[in-house]
Formats: C-alpha cells, structure tokens, sequence
C-alpha cells in the first residue's frame, strides 16, 4: 500500500526530506503523499522513513493505494530505472 498523512499533521517538515523516491510534498494545508511514487521504501530501507520520523505518527497505510509487497517492489524498479534514465 501508499502511506498517506492524515490531518493530524503539524507540518513539522521532516517527512519530506527523508522520502527517497520525493512522494511527499506540500500540499495545501498539510503534507501529502503522491500515491504513484510512494513504495514505503521498499527498495531503499526495512521502514517507511516518513513514519520512522514523524513526532506525530500521521502517517498510515492508505487502504485506497492497496498494494503488495511484490507491486511495491515493481514500482520501486519502475522508478528508479526512470532516474537512471534522466541521469
């Protein structure tokens, strides 16, 4: 699955930096994970590095971007073959 971050988020800026494939973004009140680049990490960490250093653990699993961990590792492929491509 996408994470996602819920209102509960205090725009504290420490997601966005740590996301590796630049999922989160500001959005217009809070932070906001685009769902097409988020793979939880995989590929990159063991943890999801947004909820690793959320202070106010907004960030769950979004229900609406199901995914397994197979497709996540396939989007995790997908990504980076595209940045090897642009470089």
């Amino acid at each position: 699955m996408s994470l996602k971050i819920t209102d509960e988020c205090i725009n504290c800026d420490v997601c966005e930096p740590v996301c590796p494939n630049q999922a989160i973004y500001q959005g217009e009140e809070i932070y906001e994970i685009d769902p097409g680049l988020c793979t939880e990490c995989v590929g990159h960490f063991d943890k999801p590095q947004c909820q690793t250093v959320c202070p106010v653990a907004c960030i769950p699993l979004d229900p609406a971007h199901a995914e397994t961990q197979e497709q996540l590792l396939a989007k995790y492929r997908r990504l980076t073959a595209a940045e090897k491509d642009t470089a």
